[in-house]
């Protein structure tokens, strides 16, 4: 199964008050193995950027300024996408920028029955533990080492290790009935023992060994059994 893990940043957190996407990064993914096929862009917002907003991911108005509109590379994103299900943490943020920058620019919004959020599969897996990409990276094994300041590419790409493991870790998909070798088991047949057996062994005591028994008895100086 095909799948698309992203990320995106903003210059906000409400894209009906005015916050535009900035940047997204996808990590095509199939059967949760990821096939190193990637999408990345950075878009003009044509606006300012909040000083909270680049202070989370470093990207000011003056980087952004040469790059192109969203509208302009809208059509190379939905190809990348296709229709696959698209897989993000706190999905609904995410999925929120990305249809209002798609209803802004005349493409149908991505169905909500997409939508895969990390976050909620996190939340029934963990209850009460804390539930952010650091957290989870920290509780998985996921090296973040190099990560500094959030980024839709990084960020999508340590959310795939994370979805992983979330959803079973690499047993995922594997089916044995249809992997298995034929093993071959090497039998031996029962063969029934030939030749004379020997008669039974008796087990009770001799008449002689019973008169030594009592002589070794009688050189004992006050037995308990005597007590």
């Amino acid at each position: 199964m095909r799948e698309i893990v992203f990320d995106t940043e903003t210059t906000g957190l409400d894209p009906h008050s005015g916050d535009r996407l900035v940047e997204i990064g996808c990590i095509e993914m199939v059967n949760r193995v990821a096939t190193g096929k990637s999408y990345h862009a950075y878009f003009n917002p044509e606006r300012d950027m909040p000083i909270e907003a680049e202070q989370v991911h470093g990207l000011s108005a003056a980087f952004l300024s040469d790059k192109p509109l969203f509208r302009d590379r809208v059509s190379e994103l939905l190809a990348f996408l296709g229709d696959a299900p698209l897989v993000a943490h706190n999905a609904q943020f995410d999925f929120g920028f990305l249809n209002r920058e798609l209803a802004t620019c005349g493409h149908a919004e991505v169905a909500l029955d997409r939508m895969v959020d990390t976050l909620a599969i996190a939340r029934r897996r963990h209850p009460g533990a804390k539930h952010s990409l650091d957290a989870l990276c920290t509780r998985y094994g996921v090296d973040r080492s190099h990560r500094v300041k959030h980024g839709a590419l990084l960020d999508a790409e340590l959310l795939a290790q994370v979805y992983v493991e979330l959803t079973g870790g690499r047993q995922i998909g594997l089916e044995l009935a249809a992997e298995v070798e034929e093993v071959t088991v090497e039998t031996r047949s029962f063969r029934p023992r030939t030749g004379e057996f020997r008669p039974p062994r008796p087990h009770s005591a001799s008449a002689g060994e019973l008169a030594r028994h009592k002589e070794f008895l009688e050189t004992l100086d006050s037995p308990l059994w005597h007590n």
